[in-house]
């Protein structure tokens, strides 16, 4: 299976926040780790907090997130101040469904951005909603058995 995401970027700020509007986006849904935190840390950088606070002025933005550890939710959500949902289980769909639907989200409005081709940008495609793929977050400082699987991972992209 080939995946193609709307958007191949390298990095989260990348994306062209003008165009989005233009393309009648409403949300951004972000995954976390190595997306706009680096994976399990637990905080967003100051450059990430401005960035999203940029964001916000003209787009709804929430994260969707695979994890499940009740400690480290409970320590992003203290200082998240939108909306989140962990334990997504993506690909499936059925809690972003409902998160979308609480939100009252259309998926053909929201754009859902990630670093996971198998998890983010599949979950987005079978959502309805543009995808962006960004590079981790932190991939400068990753191991070199992580960046292999990430390279393996994005074997699955259609250019």
């Amino acid at each position: 299976m080939f995946l193609k995401p709307d958007y191949n970027l390298k990095s989260i700020y990348d994306i062209n926040l003008e165009e989005l509007k233009n393309l009648g986006i409403k949300a951004i849904l972000f995954d976390l780790d190595s997306t706009i935190m680096a994976s399990k840390s637990g905080f967003y950088t100051d450059e990430m907090l401005n960035w999203l606070k940029k964001v916000k002025e003209n787009f709804f933005i929430a994260v969707i997130s695979n994890n499940k550890k009740p400690e480290y939710i409970e320590k992003v959500r203290n200082i998240s101040d939108f909306p989140l949902l962990f334990n997504a289980r993506k690909p499936l769909t059925g809690p972003a469904k409902e998160f979308l639907y609480k939100y009252d989200l259309k998926a053909e409005e929201c754009i859902l951005a990630g670093d996971r081709p198998l998890t983010d940008i599949l979950c987005g495609k079978l959502l309805g909603c543009k995808t962006i793929l960004v590079d981790s977050i932190t991939a400068d400082s990753e191991s070199k058995i992580v960046r292999f699987v990430r390279k393996l991972e994005r074997c699955s992209i259609r250019k």
